[in-house]
């Protein structure tokens, strides 16, 4: 997959250490120009609009500011440009962490245990306007923001194609569990899992799993 305008996507790193963004860099994938690196907050905040970078991989943990971190310089920036994306790249796992930098704004978030490939195709998911995350943590996103809102997500026409087991198996999925802890959560082969999950994917005309948690993610799904 490539970014809307079929080239390089221009990419800001912010992580308070230099190895890592050393590292980083060499390992995100040609597709990427990495335009510029920011190591605390005030950095970060500084630097950002002038470059207007199409996607900043964003470091939860930061120094500088406020004390606010990631969080902060989402705070600070989302809305300041139409065009700019936020991805946050930490590696935290944490609940909190997770939930305070998506109500800022970030549009995905992935532990450092990613690839740099993985990297390089969550940073072109997001360009494209695709909310990513690593798979566990899709989880607390769901629950974060869809309490409350189940009935309402339950009456959504593309919903109500799905059959109750298949519903069950959509929101597991889209959580990040994998086929196997589906079938023995479910007491259900792992290929009846895949052949409830082709049927999920072609019903809601979706075309893989990450696509399937941020249609979920959409409809505010617990």
């Amino acid at each position: 997959m490539s970014d809307s305008n079929g080239g390089r996507i221009r990419v800001v790193i912010v992580d308070d250490h230099q190895i890592f963004r050393t590292g980083l860099r060499a390992e995100l994938g040609p597709e990427v120009e990495v335009v510029g690196e920011a190591a605390t907050v005030d950095e970060a905040v500084e630097l950002i609009p002038g470059l207007a970078p199409d996607v900043v991989l964003l470091d939860v943990h930061l120094p500088g500011g406020s004390g606010g971190g990631g969080a902060e310089v989402l705070q600070r920036l989302v809305g300041t440009s139409a065009t700019t994306r936020f991805l946050a790249l930490s590696v935290s796992d944490a609940a909190d962490d997770v939930v305070s930098v998506i109500r800022a704004g970030a549009r995905g978030y992935l532990t450092k245990t990613a690839s740099g490939a993985e990297v390089t195709a969550a940073a072109l998911r997001v360009r494209g306007g695709d909310a990513v995350f690593s798979p566990r943590l899709a989880g607390f996103v769901l629950d974060a923001f869809g309490t409350g809102l189940g009935e309402t997500a339950a009456a959504d026409d593309e919903l109500d194609r799905l059959t109750a087991r298949e519903q069950e198996v959509m929101r597991m999925i889209a959580r990040g569990y994998a086929y196997k802890e589906v079938a023995a959560e479910l007491f259900l082969s792992v290929k009846t899992v895949e052949t409830h999950v082709s049927s999920v994917l072609r019903k809601l005309q979706l075309s893989n799993r990450h696509e399937l948690t941020a249609w979920a993610l959409s409809k505010r799904l617990l």
